[in-house]
């Protein structure tokens, strides 16, 4: 299996698609702007208690408070508190981590109001983002995760990833922790660590003691509350550290700054793979030139086609996403209705498994199979459902099927189910169902190039446009892009895209900036 990674960097959003084998199988979304995300420690100030709860609700910055349980202090807790006070006490010279005191751990069956008050400053770490109408969840035990391992301030253990079966190794790994390891810290090894050597665990290590070093420096030196105080490391990075191994054939990127930030970090990692890490320069969009634009509209929205005829579909509510399989126009097996129904649901467990990691669908997730009646192929089924599932670096358990022939899956959720729009509203009538005539289309796009070279003064562009309406833009001898070549100047580029509605068009001037020429946008710019 070979994996690519494809990066799309726009102006306002970055969209990341994981290929394997030329599939899809994992795909984010967010806004460049965004400021909550998974990872993010923030010096805050408790909002309201919540006695009935035995929870507070925490003022982060964001528009709803954020949500923290008093069993997800943290079992140090106490010793955190103290540390914070000592920091806050003199802003000029930073109190000394190695000095901090470890108090005795929080009681798990202690109460909220006795531990916290209204007003008080407390250092917190987003784990979940927020979803809906819930605000972010939070945890006050800090972590600082690296590609070997991850850091956790004030803990007292060094534990090995139990995927690490070797018990030579894994004496071998806890061995060296210890002697590398800042004090009052303890560390989490990860998987990939397995047969490392000290001076690669050594410099990850200082690297994540230097960013809860600085964290705590910008607590002591800013007043304001509530404050970011580490940011986590960008989506991109964030993926390749979690994901990253010996089958990646290529990562291309389009932005020259988030290439340069990724080969850093690739070169850091992994000296003998910086290569594969290669700059996309091409003028057709990033996506539509690997073949991910048609995947998402293909695997994205309520209904998804796979094997033979076969559908799902897929539900989302506030509870849990239901999923329901039917085998459709699917041409029936020679071996009979049983074997139909194996046939059809093997085949919807591969490919739910691949919607769970592309959507990021997490919770609750009931699946309606076609019911089956030997246990024999319900137990297979089951199997099936859990190897492909293997894959998933999610928590998730799965349950054989019940009497009814559901399948009930649970699966870690960090941040909202993706959702991609894949139906197209016409952007020339909005939804009335009525246009101009669309021949005169491209005399309207004329209109624009004119208004943008002649009187806004922009005289190097790329128009982007449906591949339909690019085609007959370029067809001929003299094609008509030529015809505006000559009026208007060689800077006038029309690029074909397949995310775009048929008579859908969008302008971006040479440093890649959108161009707004809607009617009442132009009327500003003149």
């Amino acid at each position: 299996m070979t994996s690519e990674l494809i990066i799309d960097v726009k102006p306002k959003e970055i969209s990341i698609a994981l290929l394997e084998d030329k599939n899809l199988v994992e795909y984010q979304r967010e806004a460049r702007s965004a400021s909550f995300s998974v990872g993010n420690i923030y010096i805050a100030k408790v909002k309201k208690l919540m006695p009935g709860l035995n929870a507070c609700f925490v003022d982060v910055g964001h528009e709803r408070d954020a949500f923290l349980h008093y069993l997800d202090l943290g079992s140090q807790y106490c010793s955190y508190e103290k540390y914070l006070k000592q920091v806050l006490s003199d802003r000029k010279k930073l109190y000394p981590f190695a000095k901090a005191q470890r108090l005795p751990d929080l009681k798990k069956d202690g109460s909220v109001q006795n531990t916290l008050k209204t007003g008080q400053e407390i250092l917190v770490q987003i784990v979940k983002e927020p979803i809906s109408t819930k605000g972010p969840r939070l945890t006050g035990e800090l972590s600082f995760a690296g590609r070997f391992l991850v850091l956790m301030p004030f803990g007292d253990k060094v534990s090995i990833s139990s995927k690490i079966k070797s018990g030579e190794e894994r004496a071998r790994l806890k061995q060296l922790i210890h002697s590398i390891k800042p004090a009052n810290c303890g560390v989490i090894v990860r998987t990939v660590a397995e047969g490392k050597r000290v001076a690669e665990l050594d410099a990850e290590m200082k690297v994540l003691a230097k960013r809860w070093e600085d964290a705590i420096v910008k607590v002591q030196k800013i007043q304001k509350r509530p404050q970011l105080v580490f940011e986590e490391t960008s989506r991109a990075v964030a993926l390749l550290r979690d994901l990253f191994n010996q089958s990646y054939a290529n990562i291309y990127v389009n932005d020259e700054d988030v290439y340069q930030e990724i080969k850093d970090y690739v070169t850091l990692i992994a000296p003998e793979k910086a290569n594969i890490v290669k700059l996309y320069t091409g003028k057709v969009p990033i996506f539509d030139n690997f073949n991910v634009t048609k995947q998402i509209k293909s695997s994205f929205g309520k209904t998804v086609n796979y094997r033979h005829g076969a559908y799902m579909i897929i539900e989302h509510t506030e509870a849990m996403h239901v999923v329901d399989v039917n085998s459709g126009n699917r041409t029936k097996s020679e071996n009979g209705q049983e074997q139909n129904a194996l046939e059809t649901n093997l085949g919807a467990a591969d490919e739910l498994a691949r919607q769970l990691r592309l959507r990021d669908m997490g919770g609750i997730i009931v699946v309606d199979f076609i019911d089956m009646n030997l246990a024999e192929d319900r137990q297979l089924l089951y199997e099936r459902m859990c190897k492909n599932m293997q894959k998933d670096r999610a928590r998730h358990n799965i349950l054989p099927l019940s009497k009814f022939g559901l399948m009930q899956i649970t699966r870690q959720r960090v941040r909202p189910a993706m959702d991609v729009n894949v139906e197209e509203t016409c952007p020339t009538c909005n939804g009335t169902g009525k246009i101009k005539s669309s021949i005169l289309f491209t005399d309207t796009l004329e209109g624009k190039i004119d208004r943008l070279v002649n009187k806004i003064g922009i005289k190097s562009f790329t128009l982007y446009v449906h591949p339909y309406v690019a085609a007959y833009i370029n067809s001929g001898m003299i094609s008509l892009k030529r015809r505006w070549q000559l009026k208007y100047g060689l800077g006038v580029h029309v690029v074909a895209s397949q995310k775009l509605a048929l008579l859908q068009y969008e302008f971006y001037d040479s440093k890649r900036q959108f161009i707004d020429m809607k009617e009442e946008i132009e009327n500003k710019l003149l």
